[in-house]
């Protein structure tokens, strides 16, 4: 396909798609660079070993993972017209990544509960890391219910149509991006304290 063909609207949908993608390549390479520093940490001798993840970090993959199907419902009932359901679930995706976040800050407090903290003399190189990673990616989170919340507004003043869904799209990438780097994290967090 000729990039350089097609209407205006499609050369700017191709464009923004173009400029979410080398944004998303950068997260992932900075992610990898925080992972891979957490990796070589592990052989300290002040290094945690067996640490629990919090339950609300557990509970938090449950809802990207149902956050991400909402969004793609959303975007379904869209495309066959279904306005209705289509603000009802880009609604339940917004309040479920405000969720998320709630759930992320239960877990931070149970952290310190258990005694660490981000710095001082109660923290712990592995802990750090963790509070790292994690507020990093809420940070994220945080960044991409903003699109929603647009792609929202939008969507209840009729922008959107099954043949005119870009802005759509970027929100749904940014946040299946965003779900999917959590599933990673959590993971690699937790078969690597373990």
């Amino acid at each position: 396909m000729d990039l350089t063909q097609g209407t205006i609207e499609e050369k700017n949908g191709r464009a923004r798609k173009m400029m979410l993608y080398f944004g998303i390549a950068s997260l992932i390479m900075s992610f990898a660079g925080w992972t891979s520093a957490f990796i070589v940490s592990s052989s300290r001798p002040d290094w945690l070993q067996n640490f629990e993840m919090p339950q609300p970090f557990w509970i938090s993959i449950i809802i990207m993972i149902v956050s991400s199907i909402t969004f793609i419902i959303a975007k379904r009932a869209l495309k066959q017209g279904n306005n209705s359901l289509t603000t009802a679930m880009l609604i339940l995706t917004f309040v479920l990544g405000l969720f998320f976040v709630y759930n992320q800050f239960k877990g931070f407090n149970q952290i310190i509960d258990l005694g660490y903290n981000f710095t001082g003399p109660t923290s712990n190189i592995t802990v750090t890391y963790i509070y790292l990673i994690a507020v990093v990616h809420i940070v994220h989170v945080a960044i991409g219910l903003i699109p929603i919340l647009v792609v929202l507004i939008n969507h209840l003043r009729g922008k959107y149509s099954a043949e005119n869904i870009v802005g759509f799209e970027l929100a749904e990438t940014f946040w299946h991006f965003v779900d999917l780097l959590w599933i990673y994290l959590f993971f690699f967090l937790y078969f690597f304290l373990n």
